[in-house]
């Protein structure tokens, strides 16, 4: 009953907040620290992931918990007092989609990730009143579904479009902190916020045991990461697509970004051309980079009506969120965009699921069937979108392979063959492949 009505009263908190920036989108806001209070702390924590990895001082989340109030209001003393020292950031490398190279992850302490949400709860309703529609990734409400319908729409509507496939090289590695200061300036000026926002960009990050302090970008990890990243683009590249580029354009545009992966769609082809060589210059005047190879100009207009007319699809489909777009007929024969699951999406989950089979293939067969349903189940949940069904079936596919391979490795038991492996399953049965997000009606 307690927990409800601290949720209640944060909240209306926030919607108090939210009104005031609702109502002034010009005003500077300079007190918000003085919502976060004791209660405020304390539903942060309840909303803080518990079963990470530890960060740099090895501190848990069960040795937290056993002074949680005294932590909590130690921690709410150095923070309003400005005697709070943020921790370096302990960073990892984790494998990227389907290739040898490795992408750095942030791992936080467990104090910096409840004042890091602390923090969140009381920006994220003041720049949830600036931020486009166009923007996607890790906003409340929001998420990549909604992305790729916005797109598939926009598309469709457009009735095939020229698109850039937009890839800042190193973004949160990128980010000029004096642009950052200067687009907080706009909106929020609370010295203890700011002044705590300001020891997170130069917390440094320890890896190897070695503490480095880069003078540019973002510590990845770290919940207040997103929004930072999300205000830096915001004024970069949403606002100036949509106040400064859209109205000289010739023809309609739109763009879909989800966090610093984004798509821009243009109706007329010198659009697109005209907007691809001011990009880098755009993004270049803050510190950032297109990536050479991966940023192209994708001729994604749709083929002909006629059947009998063909025009080549090379190099007709981009990716975006672990989804490759193409044309293709639907059951009335009308041209729609379509998505399947991407190479590298589809390889990485069939591999992830080789690794699990090989790391516990001694467990009992029941026990691997429950977990191999709850991974499938868990790949539905994203890749489950219409017109996906196909690759989600062949998922089952190669997942049944790498069973069978590694029950084949366990030295005691007997091999299986297709035929043993079949009856296996009639009694043990993965579950179908489910189409869980239905974004469009072909």
């Amino acid at each position: 009953m307690a927990q409800t009505s601290s949720c209640e009263t944060i909240t209306t908190k926030q919607e108090t907040i939210a009104n005031l920036a609702r109502q002034a989108p010009e005003m500077v806001l300079t007190t918000l620290a003085h919502h976060i209070d004791l209660m405020w702390l304390e539903e942060a924590y309840r909303r803080t992931r518990k079963d990470g990895a530890v960060g740099v001082d090895g501190v848990t989340a069960e040795a937290y918990e056993e002074r949680l109030q005294e932590n909590l209001s130690d921690l709410l003393d150095r923070f309003k007092s400005g005697r709070y020292r943020a921790p370096p950031v302990r960073r990892v490398h984790i494998p990227k989609d389907g290739t040898k190279k490795t992408r750095p992850i942030g791992i936080p302490t467990l104090e910096d990730k409840i004042l890091q949400r602390a923090v969140l709860m009381v920006l994220e309703p003041v720049y949830e009143q600036d931020f486009l529609d166009c923007s996607y990734g890790f906003r409340p409400g929001r998420g990549p579904h909604q992305a790729l319908q916005a797109l598939w729409d926009g598309i469709m509507d457009l009735r095939g479009a020229w698109v850039i496939d937009l890839d800042i090289q190193a973004f949160f590695d990128s980010m000029e902190r004096t642009h950052l200061h200067a687009f907080l300036d706009q909106r929020v000026r609370d010295g203890v916020i700011r002044r705590m926002l300001g020891k997170w960009m130069q917390a440094g990050v320890m890896e190897e045991g070695v503490i480095h302090h880069p003078e540019r970008g973002s510590p990845q990890g770290g919940v207040i990461s997103p929004l930072v990243s999300n205000v830096y683009l915001h004024e970069v590249l949403d606002r100036w697509f949509e106040q400064e580029v859209k109205p000289r354009l010739h023809g309609r545009a739109l763009m879909v970004r989800f966090a610093d992966d984004a798509l821009l769609a243009f109706e007329r082809e010198e659009d697109a051309r005209r907007v691809l060589e001011v990009l880098a210059k755009r993004l270049a005047r803050f510190g950032l980079t297109l990536h050479p190879e991966k940023t192209r100009l994708v001729d994604f207009r749709r083929p002909p009506w006629r059947r009998g007319t063909r025009r080549s699809q090379r190099g007709r489909s981009f990716d975006l969120l672990g989804f490759t777009h193409y044309w293709g007929r639907s059951r009335n024969g009308h041209w729609v965009v379509q998505r399947k699951t991407a190479k590298t999406r589809f390889s990485r989950a069939v591999r992830q699921i080789g690794h699990w089979c090989r790391r516990h293939r001694h467990l009992s067969v029941a026990e691997q069937w429950e977990a191999l349903g709850r991974k499938l189940r868990g790949h539905d949940a994203y890749y489950g979108i219409t017109g996906n069904a196909r690759a989600l079936v062949r998922f089952r596919q190669a997942v049944r392979r790498v069973w069978l391979k590694w029950l084949n490795r366990r030295s005691y038991r007997p091999s299986l063959n297709w035929d043993a492996f079949n009856r296996l399953l009639q009694r043990y049965p993965l579950p179908p492949a489910r189409v869980v997000h239905s974004n469009y009606v072909a």
